[in-house]
């Protein structure tokens, strides 16, 4: 979802986004989700928030911006 609202931004596209309460509830994923966003789009998510994200953004050989994310699953009581 992240990915495609970076793609939409960068595209000035307009945008409205939703949550399904429970979806989460129903993915087989039990562990941590791990991303590494490059370039461009490492740039736009610096731009939502850059003081937030600007210290987790690096540099590869080639001077790309890189950003590592650990994705969450959302806590539900069960």
């Amino acid at each position: 979802m992240m990915l495609t609202c970076a793609i939409d931004a960068k595209e000035g596209r307009n945008l409205s986004v939703t949550d399904i309460p429970g979806a989460s509830l129903h993915t087989n994923i039990n562990g941590d989700v791990h991303m590494i966003l490059e370039g461009e789009l490492a740039e736009l998510i610096i731009r939502l928030e850059p003081k937030l994200y600007r210290k987790y953004v690096w540099r590869n050989k080639h001077s790309k911006p890189m950003m590592y994310l650990q994705l969450k699953k959302p806590y539900t009581a069960l």
